[in-house]
């Protein structure tokens, strides 16, 4: 009975030791967002690309290719730095792409408005 016991118990702490070794841990899925927020963030800046040539023409400055190449420059340095980048390093590239998303929102918002014809 003790024997079984001891076995049964080694048996559950060996399942438990493997599933938190190769289950996705923080790390990873902190990882994932990052690249799907990256990800809505290029996406985000197409259309707002788009919505400012619509209203200004394609002369001129390019207020969103500043921000492309910032986007650029993060991916990259996911790619080199990102496999032993601490959570708080992650978490810090998610909000500042966060960020720019809700900055990007609010502009396009603007232009929105812009083209609206007022009464």
């Amino acid at each position: 009975m003790t024997i079984t016991l001891i076995l049964l118990v080694s048996a559950l702490v060996v399942a438990a030791l493997a599933f938190a070794r190769y289950r996705p841990g923080r790390r990873e899925r902190a990882m994932r967002e990052v690249l799907d927020a990256a990800d809505a963030l290029e996406a985000q800046l197409r259309v707002a690309r788009a919505e400012i040539e619509a209203v200004a023409g394609t002369g001129g400055d390019d207020p969103v290719g500043e921000a492309m190449r910032e986007m650029l420059r993060q991916r990259l340095w996911l790619r080199d730095h990102g496999r032993e980048a601490s959570l708080e390093q992650l978490d810090e590239v998610r909000t500042s792409i966060d960020a720019a998303r809700g900055r990007i929102d609010q502009q396009l918002s603007r232009i929105a408005q812009a083209r609206v014809p007022t009464a």
